[in-house]
């Protein structure tokens, strides 16, 4: 099985992912760099920051050791949302960037990202690589690398969120929900310092509670509390802030669908289309159809949305979760960059959140997970691709139905989008069981 996964490497801090695994990783990670000359010709550096996980010291101490194995000079710059890695990588003018942190994940889990020189993910072939070189013997030149911390560089990256904004949001009273993640050390500080009376919720981290029964996967918390204090929104982050979600002040989710499609009516847009997954709201590719703004859909997955949106010169792409890329001031998703500019946009207008997101209908969806079944068999079952022919002929221009197979599970998500909750459900329902039948192993 493969190391690396769409999002790095994760898995259950102590178990999967071990202080052993970190060390080698990182020395692996110097050994491939070194060899395709991207820490040749001077003393290479890089930083490492985490989130607020227990785990992520001890696995920041071995990736640290790792590196300074390796000849190379590491900066420990704290706890801080992985776009600050990317950030910072180029502000500082590294060589590598180490993000530990298992995003949206409970607790126990963590992870390892690596971003290269220019604030992007290594690519899959570098990765590839790394893996290939894990744990074999590898003897550096030169003298072990200085392991120095420095938790002020946060300052940097507070200031370029704050510079890519032009409004006051004096007179908003927000609430921000910080997962007891990295959020917590600085959404609400920008967020102040953008005029906003702030609201901070789920940030004390103590390094067991991240993501628990809060942030961006339960809004729940964070609802009750924009109701409870009149707040004009609420701002809901996962653990590494990546993502972000929004409510507005009547307590409806507004989601990554929305968010994009608010983004996208006042940004410029050079090629005048917008980035998503097969996944993304039929109601927001028609709304955004009838302003001129053309959609092209990738798989699911940041990385496809980005790989996409440097193919075709695109500036804005994201998915529902609230993973969105503003490409103008970020190579990866930030979710405090992206709240920035959703709350700018409710300044500026002078409009509601709620109002805001008027502009688009959320076609119903629903998802269904079949489990226990042949995915091979997927895209050559007549009978199936029978019923799918059949439902879309009846749904025509009002709905759409998406079958997709997991890339880990005998999984095949069956997804169906209608004018009306109950024809979705109904038609859900439907091929699910069907699915189910003629696939079963």
């Amino acid at each position: 099985m493969a190391l690396f996964g769409t999002d790095g490497v994760r898995g259950v801090a102590g178990v999967d992912l071990t202080e052993q695994l970190a060390h080698d990783l990182a020395l692996a990670a110097a050994h491939v760099l070194t060899d395709i000359g991207e820490f040749s010709g001077h003393r290479p550096k890089a930083i490492i920051a985490q989130d607020s996980r227990e785990s992520g010291e001890y696995l920041e101490r071995a990736i640290a050791t790792g590196l300074s194995e390796s000849g190379v000079d590491v900066i420990n710059v704290g706890v801080l949302p992985t776009p600050a890695v990317s950030f910072l990588v180029t502000e500082l003018d590294c060589d590598l960037g180490v993000m530990i942190s298992a995003s949206h994940n409970p607790a126990s889990d963590n992870g390892i990202k690596f971003f290269a020189r220019d604030g992007r993910k290594l690519a899959d072939s570098v990765e590839a690589q790394i893996e290939v070189q894990l744990g074999k013997p590898w003897s550096p030149i030169g003298n072990k690398g200085e392991i120095t911390k420095d938790e002020s560089v946060k300052e940097r990256y507070i200031n370029h969120l704050l510079a890519t904004i032009n409004s006051n949001f004096a007179g908003l009273k927000i609430v921000v929900d910080c997962a007891n993640g990295a959020a917590s050390f600085v959404a609400p500080q920008v967020l102040q310092r953008a005029g906003a009376e702030v609201i901070a919720i789920s940030d004390k981290p103590n390094g067991t509670n991240i993501n628990e029964n809060c942030g961006s996967t339960h809004l729940e918390n964070l609802i009750a509390k924009v109701r409870e204090v009149g707040a004009d929104l609420g701002i809901a982050h996962d653990g590494d802030a990546d993502r972000v979600l929004a409510i507005d002040h009547e307590g409806n989710v507004v989601d990554g669908d929305f968010i994009l499609g608010i983004l996208a009516q006042h940004t410029e847009l050079p090629t005048k289309k917008l980035v998503g997954t097969v996944m993304t709201n039929l109601g927001l590719i028609r709304a955004l159809a009838k302003k001129g703004i053309g959609f092209v859909a990738t798989p699911v997955g940041d990385r496809y949305v980005l790989e996409e949106m440097l193919a075709g010169g695109h500036s804005l792409g994201g998915e529902q979760s609230g993973h969105l890329i503003m490409r103008r001031f970020a190579t990866t998703g930030d979710g405090i960059l992206t709240a920035l500019h959703l709350i700018s946009e409710v300044a500026t207008s002078k409009k509601s959140l709620r109002e805001l997101a008027s502009f688009m209908h959320r076609y119903p969806q629903v998802l269904i997970n079949v489990k226990g079944v042949d995915k091979s068999k997927l895209k050559t079952s007549q009978v199936v691709i029978g019923k799918v022919a059949e439902i879309e002929s009846e749904l025509g221009e009002s709905g759409r139905v998406l079958l997709r197979a997991s890339g880990t599970e005998p999984v095949i998500r069956v997804m169906v989008e209608a004018d009306t909750n109950e024809k979705a459900e109904q038609f859900a329902s439907s091929l699910a069981a069907l699915v189910k039948s003629e696939l079963a192993l």
